[in-house]
């Protein structure tokens, strides 16, 4: 299918919206290019709860929260990974209800930092954040009236996670599938090959609706997301035609490949570039002096 990108979505803030049965979606008020409307966080069942994605830190999105369990029992905290925008409200959600908090781990790079390479996305990253449980992958966490399996899905983060509804068909697929745009793959932080990887096995998987951490939910999962790998590897093609026919630095790629893009994104689209270019060097069809590098020198491979 061509990929089509759904941006209507009313976000309805400080409201609890049902968006399936005994499930709720919560969307914070911090909207950015990065983040759509907001982050979404989700409510899930109707008598002892479970909370996945709490959030930023932010009193009034902590508060619609609790306004929408209303009292009732939490028993399980679901963090996807650990952007700011996702993973520090677990604490303050954690002591007002007790419940555990459960990720796959702490942050940390998909690979290590290069000699003399600094992180440019450390601002993003929720550094103090440890779970309480350490989730690994297909790993079944039973509820009161519902189940979550734990999918492992790196390239976003090295340590996403997106958490399946078990006899619902229903994923919450966090940054990782999102209808409203592609995913900010970004190293170090994050590696496209991971990223594809990642995407094959959700394709894979057959569920019949996805519940992101930004915007609406996908409603054709499989044509979607075969959509997103066709998008990926056309960007993929473009950056290497780029390379062929003289460009040598991320910034000229960018300005060519990203030139209707909204200007405020071309930092992150330039990580975006250098993501595919750390896979492009790996399979030997780009050549780089040492590691590839933000600022480094691309080449057709010889």
């Amino acid at each position: 299918m061509a990929l089509k990108f759904d941006t209507s979505f009313d976000p309805l803030y400080g409201k609890g919206v049902s968006v399936a049965p005994d499930i709720q979606r919560i969307t914070a008020r911090n909207p950015s290019p990065f983040t759509f409307h907001g982050t979404n966080s989700y409510i899930v069942g109707s008598n002892t709860l479970a909370v996945i994605d709490p959030g930023p830190d932010d009193e009034a999105h902590l508060q619609t929260l609790l306004d929408v369990i209303a009292g009732r029992p939490v028993s399980h905290i679901f963090v996807s990974h650990t952007h700011r925008d996702h993973s520090p409200l677990a604490a303050r959600l954690k002591e007002r209800t007790g419940a555990p908090v459960l990720a796959e781990g702490p942050h940390r790079p998909a690979r290590p930092l290069h000699i003399g390479e600094t992180n440019a996305l450390d601002a993003s990253a929720d550094m103090a954040f440890v779970p309480d449980i350490a989730l690994s992958d297909d790993e079944v966490v039973d509820g009161d009236g519902w189940s979550i399996r734990t999918v492992l899905t790196p390239g976003h983060t090295a340590n996403h996670a997106v958490f399946a509804l078990e006899g619902t068909g229903i994923l919450f697929s966090a940054d990782h599938v999102m209808a409203w745009a592609t995913s900010i793959v970004a190293p170090p932080d994050g590696a496209m090959a991971d990223y594809m990887a990642s995407l094959d096995r959700l394709i894979e998987r057959r569920d019949r609706l996805l519940l992101p951490g930004h915007g609406g939910p996908v409603t054709a999962p499989r044509a979607f997301m075969r959509g997103l790998k066709t998008h990926r590897k056309m960007r993929e093609r473009a950056i290497l035609e780029r390379v062929r026919a003289g460009d040598r630095t991320i910034v000229d790629m960018v300005k060519a490949i990203y030139r209707d893009t909204d200007p405020r994104l071309h930092g992150a689209a330039g990580l975006s570039v250098l993501a595919h270019l750390e896979d492009l060097v790996a399979r030997g069809l780009v050549g780089t002096d040492g590691d590839p590098a933000i600022a480094g020198i691309f080449v057709p491979a010889a």
